[in-house]
C-alpha cells in the first residue's frame, strides 16, 4: 500500500531538559525542552497548530500552564490544552495525534511536559510539595481545556477506607501476588528485582538527562540499610520512583509531507501503531500480579503493526515501581534479563520520575536510539495503579500501512465483566491475595494492608488489628488465611 505523505504521522522534533543546580519554574524548564525540539526540527515551530501540556502533579503549575508555555515560547494563537493525570498520557497523546494526522484533522502538534519538584523544595523546603502542586492548580483564574480520561474509578471505596491509596503502597501489594506465583519470598523478590534494576542503572549512567548517573550493583539495590530502607515490602527505597527532579521533555509530531518540505525526512521516526486500555480497581482484579488491560493493549498494538516481540530492537517499559516493569514484560513474553534491556532511559528510579511526563522522555529516548540504527522500538505508559495503559510501536522506516490505534473494545468489555464483587463489611475467614507491610522512616511497621478473597469469592480490603501490626514486620501473608471482621475499614487478625 502506498502511503499518503499528507496523512502519514512522523515524530521529528525531540527535546529534553534538566536542571541540577539553579531554581527554575516548571514553565521555564518546559520551554527549554520545547526550544530543544524546535532546534531539532527547524521550521516546524512556524507550522505548529497545538500545544498539549502533560498534567503536572508534583510541582506548582497553574490550570492554564499550556497557555503560559505558549506565551513564554511566543507561539501566538495555537490551540492550548492540558491533560488529565496519568503516566500513560504522553503515549495516549501520541496515539491521538497520529490518528488525527491520518484522518486529516491535524498537521503539527507539540506534546510538552516538565516537573520542577527539586526547585520547589529548594525554594520552600518546609512546604508540602504535593499540596502546593494541588493548590496551584485550584486557584481561580484562566484554565486550559483538559483532555484524556479521568482517574475516576481507579480505586474502589474499600481501598479508600483501608487507606490503600498511595501508589507506593499499592504496587507492593501487586508485587506480593507476583512473588507468590513465582514461588519467591521477600528476600528472593528483592534479589530478582535488583538484578534487572542494576542493568537499568547502567543505561542511566550513559544518559545525559538521567538524574543518577552511576551504576548500582544488585547488592546495593537489594540490601536494606539506613540509606536504603525498606519502604513497603519487598521494596527498598532504591526501588521506588525518584520524583525529586527537575526534568522536561517535548515531542513534535507532523506529517511526512511537511517533514519532506522542511528537509527533516531523514530524521523522521514513524509511529506504526498504538493502543490504549484500562484495568479495574485493584481489589476487583482476579489476579493482582497481572494486567489483562496491559496485555490486551500490547497484543493489539503488535497485531496492528504486523510485527512481534522478536522484531523489536529497543524497549522502554514504564517503570514507576518494579511490578509495573515486570507485569509489562510478562504481558509480551519478555524475559527480565533480555539482552535488549527493559529501558532506554534508565528507569524511574535512576533516570528520575518526573510525574506524568516520564513517558515523554521514554518515547524521546526510544526515538533517539532509532535514529542511530535498528528498526523498531516499543514504548509503554501507565497511569494510576496499573490503571490506564497506552502503548506505541515506532520505526525509522515507513510502515506498510497507515498508522492506527488498535481497537481494544472487546477486551475492555471482557475486563469489565470479570470484576470481582468487593465488600465494605465482612465477617469470617479470607485468603490473602496480596499484601504488604509499609514502614515509617523509623523502620517500624506503619500499616499492613491486604486484599483478600472470602469463601464465597468476594473480595475484601483490610487493615490489621493494631495489636498484630508489629508482628507482621518482614512477613508476607499471601496465601495465608486470616480472620476479617467489621467494616469501614475491615480489620483482620491472624
Amino acid at each position: 500500500m502506498s502511503l499518503d505523505p499528507t496523512h502519514t504521522p512522523v515524530l521529528v522534533g525531540l527535546g529534553q531538559s534538566i536542571e541540577r543546580d539553579d531554581v527554575i519554574t516548571t514553565v521555564e524548564l518546559a520551554a527549554r525542552a520545547a526550544e530543544a525540539a524546535f532546534d531539532d526540527a527547524p521550521g516546524l515551530r512556524e507550522r505548529l497548530q497545538r500545544l498539549t501540556f502533560v498534567s503536572v502533579i508534583f510541582s506548582p503549575a497553574s490550570a492554564a500552564i499550556a497557555s503560559e508555555a505558549c506565551e513564554r515560547l511566543g507561539l501566538g494563537e495555537v490551540a492550548r490544552e492540558t491533560t488529565s493525570p496519568g503516566g500513560n498520557t504522553p503515549q495516549w497523546l501520541m496515539n491521538r495525534a497520529c490518528e488525527q494526522v491520518v484522518n486529516g484533522e491535524l498537521e503539527t502538534t507539540l506534546i510538552l511536559g516538565a516537573e520542577t519538584t527539586r526547585s520547589m523544595k529548594l525554594a520552600d523546603p518546609d512546604r508540602d510539595f504535593m499540596r502546593a502542586a494541588l493548590e496551584s492548580r485550584e486557584k481561580d483564574g484562566p484554565k486550559d481545556e483538559v483532555v484524556g480520561a479521568s482517574m475516576r474509578g481507579m480505586l474502589h471505596q474499600a481501598e479508600i477506607e483501608a487507606q490503600l491509596v498511595r501508589p507506593a503502597d499499592t504496587y507492593p501489594v501487586f508485587e506480593s501476588a507476583l512473588a507468590a506465583k513465582l514461588g519467591s519470598d521477600l528476600e528472593g523478590s528483592r534479589e530478582r528485582i535488583a538484578g534487572w534494576m542494576s542493568r537499568s542503572s547502567e543505561v542511566a549512567a550513559k544518559n545525559p538527562f538521567a538524574w543518577f548517573q552511576q551504576v548500582r550493583s544488585a547488592e546495593e539495590i537489594a540490601t536494606a540499610n539506613p540509606a536504603n530502607r525498606i519502604t513497603a515490602e519487598p521494596y527498598t527505597k532504591c526501588m521506588n520512583s525518584f520524583a525529586n527532579v527537575d526534568q522536561g521533555a517535548a515531542l513534535m509530531v507532523t506529517t511526512l509531507a511537511i517533514a519532506r518540505e522542511l528537509g527533516l525526512a531523514d530524521q523522521a521516526i514513524f509511529p506504526w501503531a498504538g493502543a490504549n486500555s484500562a484495568d479495574l480497581a485493584p481489589s476487583e482484579r482476579e489476579d493482582l500480579g497481572d494486567s489483562p488491560a496491559l496485555r490486551a493493549a500490547a497484543e493489539a498494538t503488535f497485531a496492528a503493526a504486523g510485527v512481534g516481540l522478536d522484531d523489536i530492537d529497543y524497549i522502554d517499559l514504564y517503570s514507576c515501581f518494579p511490578i509495573a516493569v515486570e507485569v509489562s514484560a510478562n504481558a509480551i513474553g519478555l524475559a527480565f534479563d533480555d539482552p535488549r534491556g527493559l529501558t532506554q532511559t534508565g528507569g524511574m528510579s535512576f533516570f528520575g520520575g518526573p510525574g506524568n511526563n516520564y513517558t515523554t522522555h521514554g518515547i524521546a529516548a526510544t526515538a533517539l536510539r532509532l535514529r542511530e540504527g535498528g528498526r523498531l522500538g516499543y514504548a509503554t505508559g501507565n497511569g494510576g495503579v496499573l490503571s490506564k495503559h497506552s502503548i506505541g510501536i515506532y520505526s525509522n522506516q515507513a510502515p506498510s500501512q497507515p498508522f492506527r490505534v488498535a481497537d481494544t473494545t472487546a477486551a475492555q468489555a471482557a475486563i469489565k465483566a470479570s470484576a470481582l464483587d468487593v465488600v465494605l463489611e465482612a465477617e469470617g475467614e479470607a485468603v490473602v491475595a496480596g499484601g504488604t507491610v509499609v514502614y515509617g522512616r523509623d523502620g517500624a511497621p506503619a500499616s499492613a494492608p491486604i486484599i483478600a478473597t472470602l469463601a464465597d469469592g468476594r473480595r475484601v480490603v483490610a487493615t490489621p488489628k493494631p495489636e498484630i501490626l508489629a508482628s507482621l514486620a518482614g512477613r508476607s501473608l499471601v496465601g495465608e488465611t486470616v480472620r476479617v471482621s467489621g467494616g469501614h475499614p475491615v480489620e483482620y487478625a491472624l
